[in-house]
């Protein structure tokens, strides 16, 4: 008997471009996975260039009860593409149009494999801006980003991905095309369907067209970087900041540990012997920025910090941004495994959670890191592992174990950015009540009573 893979794949070959359909071993081992660990083969890679072709995929593999897995472009840091029970991973990368930027209706209309940088240089030249900058945007896709509700630095004033999303295209998993929202920036016509797929890891459905709200791109934008002799020191310049009456951009922070790998990753002298950096950008009217720099340089200095690093103008200000993207790579540079959880606290308890993590560290004899987005409590906690080391594992799922457990205690979140794929799928109970639970199961089974879509993640 003809197994129902086979005869999908049969079907899928007579309708599809030999460009849209692989089996190949290489390409199935390339879509296996993210930048998380998991790993798992699809059985199929199929890459359609259009709605209509996403349309034709779906139903044949509903047709045949195959499992479909969405991705980006792979960047996810979660493990929420990994094709878990095989089948299908259908990938958006070549519908990677722009499909307009209209200036008037300051609007963007874009397919899901376009590269969010790529966008926002676009709109850019066009005086326009989009917002949402997760660090990884010189690589990720916007449909990616969708699926996550990715943020990144500008969050604290601008706010995330779902609030530039006015409309979607979506391709259920019947093969049914829904047209979610509008062009308009103020929409009450009947539930806000479309912020319902943002966020929903590829479970509800497949993404292939969105319209996003764009905003004028302001003209001029500072940035300090700053470094202190203790976290507690950089802690209090963050409330100084926000007391002067002033919402930043962005406001990051990088704790002693960080900073050392990156010290020994850039060659910065400056970085040496510093405990903790905050980066804090303003952007803006130029006169009113330069004068907001001014104003609020002079209030911290009075916090007597190691140093001050001042940019003005967006070629400075992107050179000292470098070094706050190096972060990451610096912590890969140690050689030990980073399991970065993007945990979220509410704002008054940045400093308990800088805190905790060296609890954790001293407890657990593992390397700690904290950085990230301080301005909204957002912090990536790092907790490093050497995997060869017997009993590292165990001792890094004690400590997260912890470190969740906190969180919570603490009415914050386990993940602001990232989702909850398979690497927090253990906490997923934990996070959400009975209750919430079912309702999430109710949705899904509504949308894909076959389970077919993205199986395996935290909705069976």
């Amino acid at each position: 008997m003809e197994s129902a893979l086979y005869l999908a794949q049969k079907e899928l070959s007579n309708i599809l471009s030999p460009e849209e359909i692989s089996a190949d071993e290489g390409m199935r081992e390339e879509f296996s996975g993210d930048k998380w660990f998991a790993r798992s083969l699809p059985d199929l890679v199929l890459f359609p260039e259009s709605t209509e072709s996403v349309v034709k995929m779906v139903k044949i593999a509903a047709r045949h009860q195959l499992p479909i897995t969405p991705r980006g472009s792979g960047y996810g840091y979660v493990g929420g593409c990994v094709p878990s029970h095989g089948g299908i991973a259908l990938s958006m990368s070549r519908m990677n149009r722009v499909l307009e930027i209209h200036r008037g209706d300051f609007v963007a209309v874009v397919q899901p494999g376009v590269i969010t940088q790529q966008l926002q240089l676009l709109v850019e030249a066009q005086g326009l801006f989009y917002p949402p900058d997760p660090a990884s945007r010189a690589d990720c896709s916007l449909g990616g980003n969708i699926a996550t509700n990715a943020g990144g630095p500008r969050c604290l004033k601008y706010g995330v991905t779902r609030d530039y999303v006015l409309g979607l295209e979506v391709v259920l998993a019947d093969g049914s095309v829904v047209r979610l929202g509008s062009r308009t920036h103020k929409n009450k016509t009947g539930f806000d369907l479309g912020r319902l797929f943002v966020g929903s890891e590829g479970m509800l459905g497949i993404i292939t067209e969105a319209t996003l709200k764009l905003l004028p791109l302001p003209p001029y934008r500072s940035c300090l970087g700053i470094g202190f002799a203790s976290t507690e020191n950089a802690l209090r310049c963050i409330d100084l900041t926000f007391r002067s009456g002033l919402l930043p951009c962005a406001l990051e922070i990088a704790d002693a540990f960080t900073l050392a790998a990156a010290r020994k990753r850039t060659g910065s002298l400056q970085l040496e012997g510093c405990q903790a950096m905050i980066f804090i950008e303003l952007d803006g009217q130029e006169a009113s920025v330069r004068l907001e720099t001014e104003n609020l340089r002079k209030i911290l200095e009075d916090s007597n910090p190691l140093f001050v690093n001042q940019a003005l103008g967006h070629q400075q200000v992107e050179q000292l941004w470098g070094l706050r993207r190096e972060f990451s790579f610096s912590l890969r540079d140690t050689g030990l495994t980073k399991l970065n959880e993007d945990v979220v606290v509410p704002r008054s308890r940045v400093g308990d959670l800088f805190e905790f993590a060296a609890q954790l560290q001293e407890k657990h004899t593992l390397p700690v890191a904290c950085f990230g987005h301080a301005g909204d409590g957002n912090i990536h906690v790092n907790v490093m592992v050497d995997l060869e080391t017997p009993g590292a594992r165990e001792k890094s799922e004690e400590a997260l174990d912890e470190l969740f457990t906190k969180i919570l205690e603490w009415k914050g979140v386990i993940t602001g950015e990232h989702g909850i794929g398979l690497a927090k799928k253990k906490w997923w109970p934990l996070a959400t009540s009975p209750e919430v639970r079912d309702l999430h199961q109710k949705i899904k089974t509504a949308l894909d009573p076959h389970l077919l879509l993205n199986p395996g993640k935290f909705l069976s």
